[in-house]
């Protein structure tokens, strides 16, 4: 089958993965920069944004530089053992806003629906009270088929929870973008030995992401968008 080009007009880059998107993804970044624009930075304050990745062991240890003399590459004190398969990997949930980072839960096996509201009913609530977002707070989420069902739809109307309306395929829009290449950069320093470690590392890191960074992240907000606007709905730095 021939794929017409012109249905692809640009790619994005997220976790190391090309994706191409679609014009009509293009129109919807675009629409949704300039709807929001003219938001007050008080609106993007009250928003708590989320999303889930998948953090390598060993991941971003591709490339190691040393000083050594002629004749000693082999020396074991120049080397780094190798894993196969990069030794495995653990998916994580999480979410932040301005005033800092909320929960990270470690995502067993396949995340079903059902799987997602139970992650929602046990850590979206708690995050929104710890972050001090009041009740009329806005969750943000992408439109992965497990968010937009209807049985999680109803339960964020049961528990009057406003969620914002989000563009498919539009990670520039998601400042924990930037928030997960800077855990993952973290992480790597740790050098975790095994999955338990990697998860408990990248807890650890995420805690410790500081409130002036989440809070720059959402202060240049307007910023992004009009970036995006730019772009006309094209990728852009962020």
């Amino acid at each position: 089958m021939v794929m017409s080009l012109s249905l692809y007009s640009r790619s994005r880059i997220r976790d190391g993965e090309i994706r191409k998107v679609k014009d009509i993804h293009k129109k919807c970044c675009l629409k949704f920069a300039t709807s929001n624009l003219g938001d007050t930075p008080n609106m993007w304050k009250k928003v708590l944004w989320s999303d889930a990745t998948k953090i390598e062991l060993f991941g971003n240890n591709a490339k190691r530089y040393v000083w050594r003399k002629s004749n000693t590459v082999h020396h074991p004190e120049h080397t780094i053992p190798t894993v196969k398969h990069g030794g495995g990997s653990i998916m994580v949930w999480a979410c932040f806003s301005s005033a800092g980072t909320g929960k990270m839960v470690k995502i067993d096996g396949k995340m079903d629906g059902a799987k997602y509201r139970t992650i929602l009913e046990e850590n979206l609530m708690e995050s929104a009270k710890d972050l001090r977002l009041g009740r009329r707070f806005v969750f943000q989420q992408d439109n992965d088929p497990k968010h937009k069902a209807k049985s999680t739809m109803e339960w964020f109307k049961n528990k009057h929870i406003q969620v914002l309306e989000w563009p498919s395929q539009s990670p520039d829009l998601n400042p924990i973008e930037n928030l997960w290449k800077e855990l993952k950069t973290a992480v790597d320093k740790c050098s975790p030995s095994n999955l338990t470690e990697l998860e408990l590392f990248c807890k650890e890191e995420w805690e410790k992401m500081s409130v002036s960074r989440c809070a720059k992240l959402i202060e240049t907000y307007p910023k992004r968008l009009t970036a995006v606007i730019t772009a006309k709905g094209g990728a852009t730095k962020y």
